[in-house]
């Protein structure tokens, strides 16, 4: 060995941290990339502030961070012209956790005024040693900026490394991995392109990828939420609006703001103006992407809880570690601060363009169902969401809101009525609103699929409880239906208890209603239990707990009448036809399907022949 190659033992704490970057910290080893153009990038933002002071700092004008793969020598090379390193700083800085650049430089940055900072990201620090993850070598030549000498440092990242004399026209760093046999697909340079488009887009200096013998540019270098929306213009937002979330149209609403004080941040949000092609009911996590100071981290951060995942866009902080990891992410306080805020903002967004007006109904009809998931989700934001819901109504045309359903409720109404279904143009027509509608009482109509769960978690709105029709034995009394002078059926008392004796089991009760008007029967909920909608999603999920329906009777009804006339030894076919009757005008199939065929052919049958 040459008397001027030195070797040294790491320190303790970076022998540990090898082992954990390359085993446990990172969960993808793409990582490695990022981390290392952003030490570069981190460097020549420290060259660039020490030439305010300094004209001997200046970076050239063609300054880049430079990537150059070469296939034969399966070698990856990553190099800049930042401040460099001495020999000390090499053996401080990648020797020794405790004695990063980073942090070192970081303090003496702290009586400099803002604007003068540059953006550190972590200049060897922890990130550093994600190059062992595709690297079995690692070899760092550095020229420090001031210094006529450079120094090389290298390792095989197994407890020790050397320091020597190295060669560097000028001052800056050259980073040079000794690849893997599995780490291939970093020799091409379609590969290493789109990954600092991924993770490196926006960083403020350039970056370069050797291709071919010519440096080619992979990064726009331009971080559009990071400055003045003065200096921004619509077309602008709408072509990165389209190159962040894949879409085609225009955004519906733009939110671009800056947080500062004790939590800082940037962020750059859009609302869709139309639904995603990809349904977002399959991904239920939000996708805003997290960057660290330009640097592009994760998007499973869930900056935004589910019910917000319509939203697409960048936040940017100042407050994270470049290196930090998406399962470190979920325990940073920093974050949950930083998600509360973003949420509380989106929320204020959309509660001011709905009182506006501003095309709100078209919003609502693209993400609408996804917004009510709050209402069941989020206890803290309920009050929040729930002026922003829109619904159907058997009243009016067009959207309703619950505050605009309560503005015309009658005196004394104490609840807001609401039924569910599966379809909308059946509620329109359903025979659950026939008493209704006789009271003159506005009931809103609910299709989604989040609709059977919101109401009972919501309860209340203005002092108003959220009562479903279909609940049974609803006291309507105080309010006086229009019509309705036919007589009820002779003995409907005997007759209801004949029913409920041949249904059995079937039905939790037979009841008489005033609820109806032309129909015959209904169903309702049989209790205080769920809804009839949340029975009927229970039964087809096959859970327990699910009820059985109460069937509901209109005793002015021609059928009714006619059947509690008729002999006592036809009331248990007529009571299975009834139930039958009442589940396919309530959206479901005859108990028997066949059997409720043949009956009714035969009833046809009978009719036409007592015609003839």
């Amino acid at each position: 060995m040459s008397e001027t190659i030195e070797r040294h033992e790491f320190g303790a704490e970076v022998g540990r941290l090898l082992d954990l970057v390359v085993h446990a910290l990172y969960s993808d080893r793409e990582i490695f990339l990022r981390e290392l153009v952003a030490n570069a990038a981190d460097a020549m933002d420290r060259r660039r502030f020490d030439a305010l002071t300094s004209a001997s700092s200046a970076l050239p004008p063609d300054a880049k961070v430079r990537i150059a793969p070469d296939k034969d020598a399966r070698t990856l090379t990553i190099s800049d012209a930042g401040i460099g390193m001495a020999k000390d700083d090499l053996a401080s800085s990648l020797g020794t956790i405790a004695r990063s650049g980073t942090r070192a430089f970081s303090q003496s940055l702290e009586a400099a005024k803002a604007e003068d900072r540059p953006s550190l990201i972590g200049q060897f620090g922890v990130g550093f040693y994600s190059a062992f993850m595709v690297a079995d070598r690692v070899t760092v030549t550095s020229r420090k900026v001031g210094a006529d000498e450079a120094w090389t440092w290298a390792s095989e990242g197994q407890g020790s490394y050397t320091l020597e004399p190295g060669t560097r026209a000028e001052p800056g760093t050259d980073i040079v991995l000794h690849l893997k046999e599995d780490a291939d697909e970093y020799l091409e340079p379609y590969r290493l392109d789109h990954l600092v488009r991924k993770w490196a887009d926006f960083i403020t200096v350039p970056v370069a990828i050797v291709r071919d013998g010519k440096d080619e540019a992979a990064n726009q270098g331009t971080a559009l939420w990071r400055k003045p929306k003065s200096e921004i213009t619509e077309e602008q937002y709408t072509e990165f609006y389209h190159s962040v979330g894949m879409n085609f149209d225009k955004p519906w609403a733009t939110l671009h703001w800056r947080a500062e004080g004790q939590l800082e941040f940037a962020a750059l949000l859009f609302v869709p103006g139309s639904k995603p092609f990809q349904p977002i009911e399959n991904d239920r996590q939000s996708k805003v992407r997290l960057h660290v100071r330009r640097m592009f981290i994760t998007d499973e951060a869930e900056l935004l809880p589910s019910w917000l995942r319509f939203v697409q866009g960048v936040v940017d902080t100042e407050d994270l570690p470049l290196n930090v990891s998406r399962e470190m992410l979920q325990t940073t306080p920093a974050l949950a601060r930083i998600r509360k805020a973003v949420t509380g903002r989106v929320i204020t967004e959309l509660t001011n363009r709905a009182k506006k007006g501003e095309d709100y109904e078209s919003f609502w009809e693209n993400f609408g169902p996804v917004l009510k998931e709050g209402i069941y989700e989020d206890f803290e934001r309920r009050a929040e969401i729930a002026p922003l819901l829109r619904f159907r109504s058997s009243a009016v045309e067009g959207w309703t809101s619950l505050a605009d359903y309560v503005s015309r409720m009658k005196d004394g109404q104490e609840a807001i009525y609401y039924l569910v279904a599966d379809d909308q143009e059946a509620l329109k027509s359903s025979a659950q609103l026939e008493g209704f509608r006789a009271r003159g009482l506005e009931v809103l109509l609910l299709s989604d699929h989040v609709d059977a769960f919101w109401p009972d978690q919501l309860g209340t709105f203005e002092g108003k409880s959220l009562t479903s029709v279909t609940k049974g034995n609803l006291d309507l009394s105080k309010f006086a239906p229009e019509g309705g002078d036919a007589e009820p059926a002779e003995g409907i008392d005997a007759f209801v208890a004949a029913v409920k004796a041949a249904l059995g089991e079937e039905v939790a009760d037979v009841r008489v209603t005033d609820l109806l008007v032309d129909s015959a029967v209904v169903l309702s909920a049989g209790g205080a239990g769920p809804d009839l909608q949340m029975q009927r999603l229970l039964r087809r999920a096959g859970r327990a707990g699910a009820g059985k329906p109460a069937l509901e009777i209109n005793p002015r009804h021609a059928l009714i009448r006619a059947l509690a006339a008729s002999p006592e030894s036809e009331l248990p076919e007529a009571a299975g036809m009834l139930l039958d009757l009442a589940r396919i005008q309530d959206g479901d199939s005859p108990r028997d399907p066949a059997a409720f065929t043949r009956k009714v052919a035969a009833a046809l049958a009978s009719a036409h022949s007592v015609g003839a």
